[in-house]
């Protein structure tokens, strides 16, 4: 069960749980998710889950904050995110990046890396 009291850089993933502790809070310039990301995320979240999360724009939204999903400008960033994530990427292609579950790539060249 999530508690409510965690501190801010620590965030608990709402479909399993788990709690995530991020060094780095990213956000994109305008500090949310703008309606791109919002729109990839609800055509494509079944690439990372069997289910869907969210229904609506606003689900969305509050899906993705509750996750700490980063926008990323270039997939260098994105390379960034998931070793901040304590995530082993050695030997990863920048390609293997990009066709990563948790990667969607928006259609003006950024990434929305959701890490739940």
């Amino acid at each position: 069960m999530c508690d409510s009291s965690l501190p801010k850089r620590m965030q608990c993933c709402p479909l399993s749980g788990a709690i995530h502790i991020h060094k780095k809070e990213r956000k994109n310039e305008m500090g949310e998710y703008d309606e791109i990301c919002l729109d990839v995320f609800l055509e494509k979240q079944r690439q990372l889950f069997p289910e869907n999360v969210a229904e609506t724009p606003e689900e969305a939204e509050d899906f993705l904050e509750m996750c700490m999903a980063s926008v990323c400008r270039d997939i260098n960033e994105v390379q960034e995110c998931f070793d901040e994530y304590g995530a082993d990427i050695s030997g990863m292609k920048k390609a293997d990046l990009e066709n990563a579950a948790e990667v969607f790539p928006l259609p003006d060249g950024r990434y929305l890396v959701v890490l739940a």
